[in-house]
């Protein structure tokens, strides 16, 4: 790892904190900028930035022509220092969750490293402000916030009252805990979430998903791809249960595909 970057004397320099209460020093605004989480890269193009955005994650899939032509870093939770130290970077922007901590540290030792801390959509909102103000673009986050604010204020209670299960992985099966986004999510629509009483990410046997007596199972898009072929598997477990693919970007992402996710999550509650 490369010593600390050394900043000329011409740089403006702006103090800020980060949502996870550290302090950092950074450009103003900063021209050099790698992001590790993929739902605040889109966030990044929403807001008008391009060429300042010089290295991504290889699940930074939005926009497409950035996972085309930009440097991939590595992946969220395998970064490779080595690329991010030929980028020179003057930002970096991380997820306390989405990202490894020994990694992050590792990083924040040589360049700035604003990490978010996304558990609630109001959180979400936050994050899209602060970044906006962090990168020079305040005024179209701002807005940007608001509208998605919008959108998810016409979401709360649209949804018939139901026990949900929101699966995340297959082989260990592991689903979503009451502090995470998704459960916020699912909770706005009026859902409860039957793994709400657990924290983060919990896995579970066959025997204790069906104890959980499910209305609803839906099945992510992401991290393990669940397809059709796993709505039988699943079916044999809760055989009362109704059992649907959910894309897991409309459910997880806590940038601007937020909103598109408004109007997603309103016709998925009312095709059920």
């Amino acid at each position: 790892m490369q010593e600390p970057l050394k900043k000329t004397s011409s740089a403006t320099l702006s103090t800020v904190t980060d949502m996870t209460g550290r302090t950092l020093n950074v450009p103003a605004p900063p021209q050099r900028i790698v992001s590790l989480v993929p739902s605040q890269t889109e966030l990044l193009y929403e807001l008008g930035l391009d060429h300042e955005v010089v290295g991504i994650t290889k699940f930074c899939v939005h926009p497409g022509h950035w996972f085309r032509n930009k440097t991939r870093v590595g992946g969220t939770k395998d970064v490779h220092l080595d690329r991010i130290e030929a980028l020179q970077p003057d930002l970096i922007l991380a997820n306390k969750e989405e990202n490894v901590r020994e990694q992050i540290e590792a990083l924040a030792a040589s360049y700035p490293v604003w990490v978010s801390d996304v558990r609630t959509v109001t959180q979400a909102l936050e994050m899209i402000r602060e970044v906006g103000m962090l990168i020079g673009r305040a005024e179209k986050a701002n807005e940007l916030a608001e509208r998605i604010d919008a959108g998810f204020a016409r979401l709360t209670g649209i949804a018939r009252p139901k026990r949900v299960a929101y699966l995340i992985w297959r082989k260990p099966w592991m689903s979503v805990g009451g502090d995470t986004f998704v459960h916020d999510v699912l909770t706005r629509m009026g859902w409860q979430n039957v793994f709400g009483d657990e924290h983060r990410y919990p896995s579970f046997t066959e025997a204790e998903l069906a104890a959980r007596k499910p209305e609803l199972v839906l099945l992510s898009s992401e991290p393990f791809p669940f397809a059709e072929k796993h709505i039988a598997e699943l079916q044999a477990i809760v055989p009362n249960a109704d059992i649907r693919l959910a894309d897991g970007e409309m459910f997880s992402w806590y940038g601007s595909r937020m909103l598109k996710a408004a109007d997603y999550l309103a016709d998925f509650c009312r095709a059920i």
